[in-house]
């Protein structure tokens, strides 16, 4: 099975110049706890988590409507592309302790991989989808 199979392809983004809060309400509109950050060419070029935006601005003292997110965020960030194998993309999580991560095409993004994708497809979520789909 393929990445593109099972991915959330409508992902949500940041750019790197916006500032913290506008990354915070984000975060909260969405009802996620991280994103994919996108330079001016509209490439990846990072990660920020609710803890990133905690943790490096506002427990660090700074002001979080005058901070950048390229200033708070992950910046190496890995990837994979929708052709990736399931397995591989399994994997690099596992290695990486990675949440969520970016699926990109030509180093734009073009959907996000979570832990949820992987449980509600893998044998696990086959099974649940099972046992929900009969009435009891």
């Amino acid at each position: 099975m393929k990445v593109r199979q099972i991915m959330t392809g409508s992902a949500v983004s940041v750019g790197a110049g916006e500032n913290v809060e506008v990354a915070a309400r984000t975060l909260h509109r969405y009802n996620i706890g991280a994103l994919p950050v996108c330079g001016a060419d509209g490439k990846v070029c990072g990660m920020v988590t609710d803890r990133d935006l905690v943790m490096r601005c506002v427990a660090a003292g700074k002001l979080p409507n005058q901070t950048q997110v390229r200033d708070v965020m992950t910046r190496q960030v890995i990837s994979v592309t929708p052709e990736t194998s399931v397995e591989e993309a399994r994997s690099l999580m596992a290695q990486g302790q990675i949440r969520r991560l970016p699926v990109t095409e030509n180093g734009r993004l073009c959907g996000i991989l979570s832990l949820g994708d992987l449980a509600t497809h893998g044998a696990e979520g086959q099974i649940l989808a099972q046992i929900s789909a009969h009435d009891l």
